[in-house]
């Protein structure tokens, strides 16, 4: 089985950029090159293609998350609708959920006029209750989204309707939106990169920002000087000790390429990624070339926001993934996995991702996606260059945009927080399956994580 992703493994090799050669002054410098970093950098020469535009990666392109998500493009948003409308009052919500859904159009667009090869395909988002507390809390789903004002978004599907799109067993009924995208987040990576460099941007990998400021970055390579500095490094923000995140991992599995009988019991025939109505988050998608790829969480945080790479991979999670898949799909019952991968994640205090820029120091950043960051990092990126280039936009006065959040306890508080939580969700999770119904586990479980 390859220790590499499945992305890695199917994506065109991208080009190996030279490290920073000493000090240069350019008017903005972007620190970090997954999403958020290349978006940011693409829409400021949108705007201003006579700007200098400096992106300093400590790896390669799309290293991070960018690089090993799940690939789902979906206008997701981490802290959910309702919490949004009960803390920035219903019109902001709305405009927030409308942002995100031109966020999938924006991304489209841009891959189809920069020729990027990434497998985008507009197939939406089915979530399936596979028991009678799933179906509770996807029927409450839809009522909040009808609440909100747009019912037309969000469906909830019958059992047949449900086993017409995805035959995953158990099946009571589902959620549907349109809103998602399912692609190839390594090839979008690195051909945004590509697309950055042609409009004039420049990249430079091996790099590492070791302070990041108004007005400079200083590397172990020289430093830069620049107008605008922007912080796009999401999980690894941890590792300063600001405590505004704390990096989570997630990870994958993927079979090989599934024949077409397996296909004619799994279904996914429209590009749908899937999951399910549990409390620990899990995702799939049909690849282009008919893999099942499948994450979740479930590894555990580490003590101190520790990033290392021996965290990327944990064989009891990997283990549980594969046999939560065969579960969900007995067609794949003899199918062999051929990946398993996985990386930090970034998650605020208040599962509030934010974007900031100060006009008067040029300082900004944008982060705390909870997993939902392929279409949040390109809104993310649209608004910074909005503010950079002065260009008035309602980006600028969508909810998120100078939202600072609470930061995280002090450790060890941190780790058994976290953690808890962790283990709240996997055990109320048991419980609902053993006794079929919903549980205070389930409270629990939203207090610990404030949302």
């Amino acid at each position: 089985m390859s220790v590499r992703s499945l992305w890695e493994d199917t994506a065109p090799p991208g080009p190996v950029r030279e490290p920073l050669d000493g000090d240069t002054e350019v008017d903005v410098c972007v620190v970090g090159a997954g999403y958020t970093g290349l978006w940011t950098a693409y829409h400021v020469l949108e705007h201003d293609p006579a700007a200098s535009v400096l992106v300093v990666e400590a790896e390669r392109v799309g290293f991070g998350a960018s690089g090993r998500n799940g690939g789902w493009c979906s206008a997701l948003l981490p802290q959910g609708e309702s919490a949004l409308a009960a803390e920035h009052g219903p019109v902001a919500a709305r405009a927030m959920r409308q942002a995100m859904r031109t966020t999938i159009d924006e991304v489209e667009r841009v891959v189809r006029a920069e020729g990027i090869d990434c497998h985008f395909r507009r197939g939406g988002t089915v979530v399936v209750a596979r028991s009678a507390p799933h179906l509770a809390r996807a029927a409450a789903e839809v009522a909040a989204d009808e609440r909100a004002g747009s019912p037309e978004r969000l469906r909830l599907l019958d059992a047949e309707q449900t086993r017409r799109t995805v035959g995953m067993t158990r099946a009571l009924g589902a959620t549907y939106t349109p809103d998602c995208a399912r692609l190839h987040p390594l090839r979008l990576a690195r051909g945004l990169a590509a697309a950055v460099e042609r409009r004039g941007g420049r990249i430079v990998e091996g790099t590492r920002a070791t302070d990041v400021a108004a007005g400079r970055v200083r590397t172990d390579r020289g430093t830069v000087r620049a107008r605008h500095v922007v912080r796009a490094t999401e999980a690894w923000t941890a590792t300063t000790g600001t405590r505004e995140v704390v990096p989570v991992y997630s990870l994958m599995v993927a079979t090989e390429p599934l024949p077409a009988r397996a296909w004619d019991q799994v279904g996914l025939s429209g590009g749908e990624t899937f999951s399910d109505h549990r409390h620990v988050v899990v995702y799939g998608q049909r690849t282009a070339d008919d893999r099942l790829a499948f994450g979740g969480r479930g590894a555990p945080y580490h003590l101190g926001s520790a990033i290392r790479p021996e965290f990327d991979g944990d064989e009891g999670v990997f283990a549980t993934l594969r046999a939560t898949l065969r579960d969900m799909f007995p067609a794949v019952a003899g199918a062999r996995f051929t990946h398993a991968w996985g990386g930090p994640l970034g998650i605020a205090r208040d599962w509030h991702a934010c974007v900031r820029h100060d006009p008067a120091t040029g300082l900004g950043s944008a982060g705390g996606y909870v997993g939902d960051g392929v279409g949040t990092a390109n809104l993310a990126g649209r608004t910074l260059a909005a503010s950079i280039t002065g260009t008035d936009s309602e980006l600028l006065r969508l909810p998120w945009f100078g939202h600072v959040p609470p930061r995280w306890e002090p450790e060890p508080l941190r780790w058994l927080g976290v953690n808890a939580g962790l283990l709240v969700a996997r055990a109320a999770d048991a419980a609902e399956d053993a006794l079929g119904r919903p549980t205070p586990l389930s409270t629990v479980l939203a207090r610990l994580t404030a949302h």
